[in-house]
């Protein structure tokens, strides 16, 4: 492939240019009374319906990540890519209940963020703080994972410069994301992501059917799939992976598909599409729903099988001289399709980064500003206050996501998510935990997570990339690595296991040990600000107005 693909690169630009306008006319979309508020400009004024909120958490959760990443995983790794699919499944029935909790206290009390929440239910303005700093961490390398799908649809244009003109044309689009999330908030994303299902809508069902069609069937498909994934590795010389799981790697799919499932309403951004939902029946409606997006994704992880099939080849990295795996599903689309239909699918692609690349954003940027800025610089913070201080931080929150993508260089781009889903468990017993029962106490909750923290990034420093051998470069841990003070019971064993799932263990003993031990010592707890509301009995009334909660 030669030079810029005119055709693609005009229908691309026209799309973006279309969902970059949607993005700034967005604030005068549901117009309130005042945008310089942070529920107007933060949760959309709490009162998106059940269509606008079936959009927003499908943009939210379903992302470059799914269109770019997880058929990259296949292509490279095999069977091991479809973890995302049971994950997706099993989420929205195990985070139903917690959900509604969630969002019923947060109504009562005008919680913005998870760290709110953790704040008034443990009286600890310490756990908060790093309940926010952990949200704020862990979104960076997520929102830079949709950059990378951004960055890998223009290499495929064409625009694979070389150096800091290698990655212009990302700092361009990110500055048209961060212009328009300024101006309209959680109201452009939302209006945006209704143009972005569409388009992955039409493009995956045509894909789907029109290329198994061209190239053989799926019978040919999965046996030219296993017939290269079977091929020894360069870096490694072991086989790159297979199509079905082998008996090193089943451990890892079922604490990969579990611990994404635990930590993907963790994050901030889904919180934040969860609690802009203007009732409980919203929230129900949309986590029955949501899983026919699984259908979706299985689909779209066939195409890394797909394009193996097609003898596609990843794009080299103008950069750094490497094989991009993220360009395999454009360059899939570029080869077997007309311009003007990869041109499409090209802007799908890249408006699914945009949609929730914004959200995080926003997200980020209420953690800051509720929890860090409000918290201990300035107690007197007015709502223009915090709606201003808001905007400015979701603009540092993507320059922290374009420093990912230029400093840490993972094996995968997925494995940039799955970091963050490292980071993100953390806070699952002072968050989801919690909202079940106060039995931890809140000094417990802070050693737990140091622990778990400092040891799941000390776990993921030692995955050393085989092909750059640069460290963060994976979060599949092999047994024969993980040892306690020297004892190690699985010596020699080449099973691998997410990184997540083991910090997650050591978090949550440590904070029942320590309970125990704070507790038998006497050591004074604070108050329980939300035990005010019935949240447990789940009657908060859901015409409740945003201007009715911050009196509560």
């Amino acid at each position: 492939m030669n030079g810029t693909q005119t055709v693609e690169l005009v229908i691309f630009v026209a799309l973006f240019v279309a969902v970059a306008v949607m993005g700034f006319m967005a604030s005068r979309w549901r117009r309130a009374t005042d945008l310089e508020h942070l529920d107007e400009w933060g949760l959309g004024g709490r009162r998106f319906g059940s269509w606008v909120t079936w959009f927003l958490l499908g943009g939210d959760l379903y992302t470059a990540y799914t269109f770019v990443a997880i058929p990259a995983l296949l292509f490279s790794s095999g069977a091991l890519g479809f973890y995302a699919v049971p994950y997706t499944i099993i989420a929205f029935p195990l985070v139903m209940l917690p959900l509604l909790r969630l969002w019923s206290v947060s109504r009562v009390h005008g919680y913005v963020t998870p760290a709110d929440f953790v704040r008034g239910r443990y009286d600890s303005p310490l756990l908060a703080l790093l309940i926010a700093i952990t949200g704020i961490v862990a979104t960076m390398p997520y929102i830079a994972l949709q950059l990378a799908g951004l960055e890998a649809v223009l290499r495929t244009i064409g625009l694979n410069g070389t150096g800091f003109w290698g990655h212009a044309p990302l700092f361009i689009a990110f500055v048209v994301l961060a212009a328009y999330t300024y101006q309209s908030g959680l109201r452009a994303p939302a209006l945006i992501a209704v143009v972005k299902d569409l388009l992955i809508y039409l493009v995956i069902l045509v894909a789907i059917i029109y290329l198994p069609l061209k190239l053989g069937g799926w019978g040919a498909i999965f046996d030219a799939g296993q017939a290269k994934l079977s091929q020894p590795s360069p870096a490694t010389g072991q086989p790159a992976g297979s199509i079905l799981l082998t008996a090193n790697n089943q451990l890892q799919y079922a604490t990969l598909a579990l611990g994404s499932a635990l930590a993907l309403f963790l994050y901030p951004h889904s919180v934040t599409g969860v609690l802009s939902s203007q009732s409980r029946s919203t929230i129900r409606r949309n986590m029955a729903a949501l899983p026919a997006y699984s259908f979706l994704l299985a689909l779209l992880a066939l195409l890394g099988y797909v394009a193996i099939a097609a003898g596609v080849k990843p794009i080299v990295n103008g950069s750094t001289g490497r094989a991009d795996t993220n360009t395999i599903v454009p360059v899939l689309f570029d080869n077997q399709f007309p311009s003007w239909f990869a041109g499409i699918a090209f802007a799908a692609i890249g408006i699914g980064a945009l949609v929730p690349a914004a959200i995080m954003s926003i997200a980020a940027a209420n953690l800051w500003t509720r929890n860090i800025y409000k918290e201990f610089i300035r107690r007197d913070a007015t709502p223009r206050d915090e709606a201003r201080q808001a905007k400015l931080a979701s603009l540092v929150v993507k320059v922290g996501a374009v420093l990912f993508i230029v400093l840490i260089d993972p094996q995968f781009s997925v494995d940039l998510q799955l970091i963050g889903g490292v980071i993100i468990l953390m806070t699952l017993p002072a968050v989801a935990i919690a909202l079940y029962t106060r039995w931890f106490h809140r000094w417990a909750l802070v050693a737990g997570w140091v622990a778990g923290l400092a040891w799941g990034m000390y776990l993921l420093y030692g995955i050393v990339n085989p092909n750059t051998g640069r460290h963060f470069g994976g979060s599949a841990l092999a047994l024969d690595k993980l040892s306690f003070f020297g004892w190690a019971p699985w010596d020699g064993s080449k099973v691998q296991i997410y990184v997540g799932f083991v910090a997650l263990i050591l978090n949550l003993v440590v904070a029942a040990v320590g309970t125990l031990v704070l507790r038998a010592l006497g050591t004074p707890e604070g108050r329980d600000h939300t035990a005010t509301s019935d949240y447990h009995a789940t009657r908060v009334p859901e015409s409740t107005t945003p201007e009715a909660v911050t009196s509560v």
